[in-house]
């Protein structure tokens, strides 16, 4: 085990939710120790300033959607155009070439604060849908990957067997299935057995989608979440083309069909969860399901705003996520979650930051199998997360709004160091792997070359 570590934080934010002045945190290999508050830098203690926060979760990533970003701004369409780009970066990845890739995201957000993703992961198998040697060689990229830039993973392996309903797959989307549920939960099985006992990896399981996975096999994935006790997650109602397809096949929305074939609950995600009835709100709030709200992604697709607020007090924790990485940075989602709302009904003040920075952070990672994360207290991940309080951003920030600051005014470029599990990732806004932009440069230009 490494050696203790005292960090002495300018501010921190502590439990129940505010920002403590002049605390000494010790961190003792990847858990924190003693947390004092209002107390001097102790000798040899490492300097924080700004406001410490919890490690930030990231419930929701494609990391080679990353491979997109501003290249698919030029025309006019929908989600369903950009899908198209979408398939044409998948067909070019190889494991090489992926675990490439995402080091150069996760070390992304690794820059951003985030310190535990949720890869939602469907690229599984070769050109033509052919398995590798190893038929988790993908996913087992991702996990190295999420390693070497210093973030937790929860791998949520997905289930995808058809290109719509009652669709076959076809070109790219061979790649993603797996032939029906059966044979994903083969694969799954031995992706789970690799990763046993790892403490820094949880392997989960999606339903792509009611577009991706029949009903009548949808009970394979989520049998396998029950098994391994893992989070479960799926993309529901995030445009209103699924939702017409989904009631004009099974005489029902999204949100009840899961309902109705045991796939939602305390583990389980909901994605976007966009176009909702009172009904779907009703029955994800009283299942406790999380949904995972990903602005920028649903902006940058023209999907819609979702009811956030409704489905909170319905009883539905919100968590965030980037989801296809047009920009990676959860301060910008947080605040969009009200943001958007303002635009929705007219009105301010939805969201208190407090909640928001909630969203990010321990509900976040307890959405992703990790429930003893996202919050500062002995026993929890050591994930530590300065940001600036002192850039043209955010100077003017007292205490009292150092919060409000950050959710409604910082930038990802404000963060400046992060602990990760006891490892420091991130110093004076440099990650340890180095030139991130020239990582992400070459990487990127591999894939669309």
């Amino acid at each position: 085990m490494s050696a203790a570590v005292t960090y002495w934080c300018e501010m921190a934010w502590l439990p129940p939710g505010e920002a403590v002045e002049s605390v000494a945190i010790e961190v003792e290999g990847r858990r924190l120790g003693e947390i004092r508050p209002g107390v001097p830098a102790p000798p040899g203690a490492v300097r924080l300033a700004g406001l410490t926060l919890p490690g930030l979760a990231d419930c929701h990533s494609h990391a080679f959607h990353r491979a997109l970003r501003g290249h698919t701004q030029t025309e006019r369409g929908s989600f369903w155009t950009w899908r198209r780009q979408m398939y044409g970066v998948a067909a070019a990845l190889d494991p090489d070439a992926y675990l490439r890739l995402a080091t150069a995201v996760f070390a992304e957000m690794s820059l951003a604060g985030i310190t535990c993703v949720g890869e939602f992961h469907y690229l599984h198998h070769g050109p033509g849908g052919v398995p590798y040697a190893d038929a988790n060689a993908m996913g087992h990229a991702l996990v190295e990957a999420a390693r070497r830039a210093g973030l937790r993973m929860a791998l949520i392996d997905t289930c995808y067997l058809t290109g719509g309903i009652g669709d076959a797959l076809q070109g790219t989307q061979l790649r993603f299935g797996d032939g029906d549920a059966d044979r994903w939960a083969v694969r799954a099985e031995d992706l789970a057995a690799a990763y046993e006992g790892a403490e820094d990896v949880e392997i989960g399981a999606a339903i792509h989608s009611v577009r991706a996975v029949p009903p009548e096999q949808m009970h394979v994935p989520v049998e396998f979440a029950h098994r391994h006790a893992g989070p479960l997650h799926a993309h529901v109602s995030e445009q209103r083309a699924e939702n017409e397809a989904c009631v004009e096949a099974y005489a029902a929305t999204p949100v009840q069909v899961l309902h109705e074939h045991g796939a939602l609950g305390p583990r389980s995600t909901a994605v976007h969860a966009t176009h909702l009835s009172d009904v779907d709100v009703a029955l994800l709030g009283g299942s406790t399901t999380y949904v995972c709200m990903c602005p920028t992604t649903e902006r940058d697709l023209a999907d819609g705003i979702g009811p956030a607020r409704r489905l909170l007090d319905a009883g539905a924790p919100i968590t965030l996520g980037s989801d296809s990485h047009a920009i990676v940075d959860l301060f910008e989602e947080a605040r969009a979650v009200e943001l958007d709302e303002r635009l929705a009904t007219g009105e301010r003040g939805h969201w208190r930051a407090a909640e928001l920075l909630h969203a990010a952070t321990a509900a976040g990672h307890a959405s992703l199998g990790f429930p003893d994360a996202g919050c500062l207290v002995p026993g929890a991940w050591a994930d530590l997360v300065s940001v600036r309080l002192d850039s043209v951003r955010t100077a003017g920030a007292t205490r009292g709004s150092a919060a409000e600051a950050v959710v409604f005014s910082a930038a990802a470029a404000d963060v400046h160091t992060v602990v990760s599990g006891g490892r420091r990732v991130v110093t004076d806004g440099r990650h340890v792997l180095g030139d991130v932009g020239g990582l992400l440069r070459d990487a990127v230009a591999l894939v669309r070359d």
